[in-house]
């Protein structure tokens, strides 16, 4: 059936499957009983001892076991006496947290499904620009001392002159390996990428940056491309899976939001107390 391979009806199984994972891992706490009574019991045993499983990849021993259930019991003692007190109202620690429980849920379903390739091709060929690769360019330059420079200094490269040797002292580096516009127009200014971006390869020729005049010589460019789906295919991948986590998340919040009757303030009132 078509169905079986639509991704939100793996999303609904998975969801499902997460959430009862989860209501298993951290039941619901029971209401206080009378007397004040606290029970660890054989499903609070079986629980425990999963969970050290999941972590140390064996089966507690009693000592250990024992151990747990006596944790167990102390977090519970400590739990109910600040909830006596009201510690947990109004405190946003404690909401904080369970909000990150909840999207956790919410995201945890996207995250664990495994879509087919034409899945991921389709998701590809809709957003190109996110998978797009940026120009490089390779390059040496020469700070020039001053106007008039340039043409002593390339005479002197023409006659075999080391570039390092020549031009004015500087920090900024003689030589740059492949890099993207960002990189190089955050060490040489912004705009310095694209006045070398026309320039012929190995040829020197002089180009103005925030520092002063440069002798450049462009020794790789490489241009920008769409790389193939077999290239890319595990990007790709993360970049469906975080929208479908932001698609998933969004509708099972306004899902979640439509049980409730929600009352905001008018927009005049906020801005009053925000003071606009």
């Amino acid at each position: 059936m078509k169905i079986i391979r639509e991704p939100l009806f793996h999303f609904f199984l998975l969801g499902l499957a997460i959430f009862g994972w989860f209501l298993w891992l951290n039941p619901s706490e029971p209401e206080p009983v009378a007397g004040n009574r606290i029970t660890v019991d054989a499903g609070d045993a079986e629980r425990l001892s999963s969970q050290f499983e999941m972590t140390w990849r064996r089966k507690p021993q009693s000592v250990e076991l024992q151990g747990l259930m006596e944790a167990l019991v102390r977090e519970e003692v400590l739990v109910r006496e600040a909830r006596e007190l009201g510690l947990d109202k109004g405190d946003g620690v404690i909401r904080n947290r369970l909000a990150q429980k909840m999207t956790f849920l919410a995201t945890s379903v996207a995250q664990a499904v495994s879509p087919e390739d034409t899945v991921l091709i389709s998701h590809l060929e809709a957003n190109p620009e996110r998978f797009a690769t940026s120009p490089r360019l390779a390059f040496e330059q020469i700070l020039l001392p001053g106007d008039g420079a340039a043409a002593e200094i390339l005479a002197s490269l023409e006659a075999g002159a080391d570039p390092i040797t020549l031009g004015a002292p500087t920090l900024l580096p003689a030589a740059l390996p492949l890099s993207i516009e960002a990189v190089v127009d955050g060490t040489f200014g912004r705009g310095f990428f694209a006045a070398l971006a026309d320039q012929p390869v190995d040829q020197w020729t002089q180009v103005m940056s925030g520092y002063g005049p440069h002798l450049v010589r462009v020794t790789e460019a490489v241009a920008a491309r769409q790389p193939a789906f077999e290239e890319i295919r595990e990007d790709v991948l993360m970049d469906w899976k975080r929208t479908q986590v932001e698609a998933l998340t969004a509708a099972q919040i306004d899902a979640l939001k439509a049980k409730y009757e929600i009352e905001l303030p008018s927009a005049d009132e906020i801005a009053g107390w925000a003071g606009q």
